[in-house]
């Protein structure tokens, strides 16, 4: 298969409209690792491992542990390695990025304001809508991982 377009050549404003969210979410309320959690789920659903590769050496820079990373695709069964918050970001990480099922489910949205409040789950929602967008470029356009 021959390379594909590089987004940032040929559509630059539209790279640029998706590097502004990712300056919104850099100002927002939101842990850095959260942040990364909600990248590193959304990327192993989308399976872009453009994003999976870039946000977990991103979080062990911020100090996410070996173990941790490896388990985050199976969280719910793994029993006492993820905080009650972070496991409703990765719930509403998958519902979100899942929205062919049912999109944001009532329970989860309830959970959300009564543990973050609504500005923080505003946030977490956009945080889910950025990363989505950017899987969806690296997957469809086979952005390659850069070897170390």
């Amino acid at each position: 298969m021959s390379n594909r377009i590089d987004m940032g050549q040929v559509q630059p404003n539209g790279v640029k409209a998706i590097m502004h969210l990712e300056q919104y979410m850099a100002n927002t309320e939101l842990p850095k690792m959260h942040k990364e959690l909600i990248k590193i789920r959304a990327s192993q659903i989308n399976g872009c491992a453009y994003c999976v590769n870039m946000h977990t050496a991103d979080a062990r820079k911020y100090g996410e542990t070996e173990q941790r990373l490896a388990l985050i695709c199976v969280w719910r069964e793994a029993h006492g390695i993820f905080t009650e918050e972070e496991q409703l970001l990765l719930a509403m990480t998958e519902e979100i990025t899942l929205i062919h099922n049912h999109g944001l489910s009532d329970d989860l949205y309830e959970k959300s304001i009564q543990t973050f409040g609504e500005v923080k789950t505003a946030q977490i929602v956009m945080a889910v809508i950025t990363i989505n967008a950017w899987n969806r470029m690296a997957v469809s356009l086979h952005t390659k991982i850069d070897k170390a």
